[in-house]
């Protein structure tokens, strides 16, 4: 660590805190309009749906279209795995 501060991140979180933060904020807008809009059933399905997606990906950090692609928005590396 070298004396300096660093965040701890786990090996799969690849999301920064913005990411997570606009994520969980999006998803609840989402789930509020999947609710309180008068839309029809599948398109209120589908806004549940990418809501529930967005909540979990932010409150967990990982994304696994982020994983697919090799994207990742969190500055802290990962912590490397001793073996």
């Amino acid at each position: 660590m070298n004396g300096m501060n660093r965040m701890k991140t786990w090996r799969w979180v690849n999301e920064s805190a913005t990411d997570r933060v606009i994520r969980v904020l999006g998803g609840l807008a989402l789930g509020y309009a999947a609710l309180a809009l008068k839309v029809p059933a599948g398109v209120a399905i589908a806004l549940g749906i990418v809501a529930a997606v967005a909540v979990v990906t932010g409150f967990t950090g990982f994304c696994l279209i982020y994983r697919l692609f090799g994207l990742r928005t969190c500055p802290v590396a990962p912590a490397k795995v001793a073996r």
